[in-house]
């Protein structure tokens, strides 16, 4: 998931804005929100604390969706959902949540969002740059019989190896959840949504918080020794380290999940001979390139040498000459392995485990070598 600048209007303030500045937050635009790109601690550290620690994220301008059926039966609201989506929300147990997308009719990504089964209701995640188009894309495919309801609460993350052990002081209960649980707890007497997941490749939590309780718990987070509060900076090389998609740059309308690397999330139930196969916006292109392959597909790279190769620069075959392959979408500083990395797109032909490319980066040719992604070992509490 990702959320990618959004457009010029006035930018809005997080219920944590007063908390940034008062902890030296360099705030910049993004998505519509004033946002925190880093804290002193600098990026570098604040990756590495998060890798080693627990860091403290605000991703309050994330859009957080509810869907009730009005019949007060759930199935009737995840049927109608999955007109929308190539997944399977019957079977999706209460308490629990799962990744997913919306898609259009020629196969491409609209947006990916998180979905979740709680208290007879489902609730979605999605993108801050999306929220608005995502909220009524909702409200014109869906029928009456459902309500949408976008909700105006606080969400931040936990996450890193010691998120459960810090979290556990405010919430025990949090040390029952396994990956991708989801929750209500009590936390300093406001009453939290909370999912065993997260955006970085760590163990941690996502929490969502009434506005006027958002400073009171972070604080009483940001309080304990092991938690830093951490900036978009650290979030982009985390989850790129963790190979991460963000919308806009790896996946967009253009893209498919087969060629996004994504088909894991389209269950069986959903495609060619499932118990509820097809029946999705652009189900007759995914499906056909999930039995026949696509063109393109989603790749980590390895670019040699210190110097890092941006989203945008174009792939080839060759040292010189020859017409592009490929494309990077995403591409930076990995801290975790010292080194540059990248993801990018490249002819599913060419792009066998040992395939060298070469980056167009101001009229040099620097070689990239295929890496299996993730770049990092995923930290996420299975059992």
């Amino acid at each position: 998931m990702s959320d990618n600048d959004a457009s010029a209007a006035p930018l809005k303030k997080t219920a944590l804005y007063d908390l940034h500045i008062a902890r030296g937050g360099r705030m910049v635009g993004f998505a519509g929100y004033e946002m925190a790109v880093q804290f002193p601690l600098g990026i570098l550290k604040e990756h590495q604390h998060t890798r080693s620690a627990a860091g403290l994220f605000d991703v309050s301008h994330m859009g957080q969706i509810v869907i009730t059926a009005n019949s007060g039966d759930i199935d009737d609201a995840a049927l109608a959902l999955e007109a929308l989506l190539p997944t399977d929300l019957k079977a999706l147990r209460e308490g629990r949540q799962r990744y997913t997308f919306f898609t259009n009719e020629a196969g491409g990504l609209l947006d990916d969002l998180m979905v979740a089964k709680l208290n007879g209701r489902f609730v979605l995640v999605v993108n801050a740059a999306t929220k608005t188009a995502d909220e009524e894309h909702l409200k014109a495919n869906l029928p009456d019989t459902l309500r949408i309801e976008r909700l105006d609460r606080a969400l931040v993350a936990l996450q890193g190896p010691k998120a459960a052990e810090v979290f556990s002081a405010l919430a025990p209960e949090c040390a029952q959840m396994s990956f991708m649980d989801v929750r209500q707890l009590e936390i300093c007497g406001a009453l939290c949504t909370v999912s065993r997941s997260g955006y970085t490749g760590e163990d941690g939590f996502e929490i969502s918080l009434p506005k006027d309780a958002a400073e009171t718990i972070a604080q009483a987070l940001l309080d304990r020794d092991d938690v830093e509060p951490i900036g978009l900076g650290a979030r982009d090389s985390l989850r790129l380290e963790a190979g991460l998609c963000l919308y806009g740059n790896d996946i967009d309308v253009n893209t498919t999940p087969v060629e996004a690397g994504l088909s894991w999330a389209i269950p069986k139930s959903r495609r060619d001979g499932g118990e509820r196969a097809a029946g999705f916006p652009g189900d007759e292109v995914i499906l056909r390139q999930l039995r026949e392959g696509s063109g393109q597909r989603r790749v980590g790279l390895l670019p040699e040498g210190r110097a890092p190769v941006r989203a945008g620069a174009q792939l080839f075959q060759d040292e010189t000459g020859g017409t592009p392959v490929g494309h990077i979408t995403s591409g930076g500083f990995g801290p975790s392995l010292g080194r540059p990395i990248a993801m990018g797109y490249v002819q599913s032909a060419l792009a066998s485990p040992e395939a060298r490319f070469y980056a167009d980066v101001r009229g040099k040719r620097l070689p990239l070598d295929v890496s299996k992604l993730p770049f990092n070992t995923p930290g996420y509490k299975r059992t």
